[in-house]
């Protein structure tokens, strides 16, 4: 398997925002020699100017060919960013796009022929490792660089592989907008508990430290979330109680359903 220390030629990060930071930080903490890495980033913060004195490349006049490149841009400034590319890609060189909403034929029109293109969607938890991405590879990619990618990839948490990019909207939707649906349940948890009497710092401590357990409990577990859920619920008891309201025909479930539907539409839509 293709790992952070086989190949010769640079890795180049093109964008070292909060995500683009975070796979940074894993990379380096998985043995990537900093001589290795080429970052462009117009504002660059303090910790990635840090990195120069351990041998980072920070904005070269003129970069270099690359192994890899990393698109870590926002999606509105992905038309420039992504054109000024082209000179870095060379014979074998991964261009891996972490950009919501640019496919493969986006990246395809602005690259040379034959390049070597993955699209993948992160989500925000990368930034303590805990991510998911989900990637899809164009017909033009190899085994060994489709390893580079889930390599790249894994430093900011597990990864998983679609070969329909179709499905990269519904992803999306589920994974990539996902930690807000969790943020607004802790949220909503404690203005509940508020409302039933609890002082508001502690309804928001049980709420976040319920929430963050629970996920703790079900990473750790094989058990699937049907069970957990049932393991915590007595016939009659006061769990089952807010379960038939929330289980109900207008409960979680439909509007989590009708939720990331139409964040699969919106992602459609952006994506043209």
């Amino acid at each position: 398997m293709t790992t952070l220390s086989d190949f010769e030629d640079p890795l180049v990060l093109v964008g070292a925002g909060k995500m683009g930071q975070a796979m940074l930080e894993g990379w380096l903490a998985r043995g990537l020699d900093p001589r290795k890495l080429v970052i462009l980033e117009p504002q660059p913060a303090e910790s990635v100017r840090t990195l120069t004195a351990r041998g980072v490349r920070l904005n070269p006049a003129a970069p270099p060919k690359a192994a890899a490149i990393v698109i870590a841009v926002k999606p509105q400034i992905a038309p420039d960013a992504v054109s000024r590319l082209a000179a870095q890609v060379g014979d074998g060189t991964l261009v891996l796009s972490i950009m919501a909403g640019r496919t493969l034929a986006f990246l395809r029109e602005r690259l040379p022929g034959g390049t070597a293109l993955v699209r993948a969607m992160p989500n925000t938890p990368a930034a303590v490792g805990r991510g998911i991405t989900v990637a899809c590879g164009g017909p033009e990619v190899t085994g060994a660089q489709r390893a580079l990618a889930t390599n790249l990839l894994a430093s900011i948490g597990a990864v998983e592989w679609v070969e329909d990019e179709g499905l990269i909207d519904a992803v999306t939707a589920l994974s990539g907008s996902g930690p807000a649906y969790v943020f607004l349940l802790t949220e909503a948890m404690a203005k509940a508990g508020v409302a039933a009497g609890l002082p508001q710092a502690l309804a928001e401590k049980l709420a976040r430290e319920t929430v963050a357990g629970s996920g703790e409990l079900m990473h750790r577990s094989a058990v699937d979330p049907a069970t957990l859920r049932q393991n915590v619920t007595s016939p009659g008891g006061t769990t089952a109680a807010a379960l038939e309201v929330l289980m109900g025909p207008n409960g979680l479930e439909r509007l989590l359903s009708e939720a990331i539907a139409a964040a699969t539409q919106r992602s459609r839509d952006l994506a043209g």
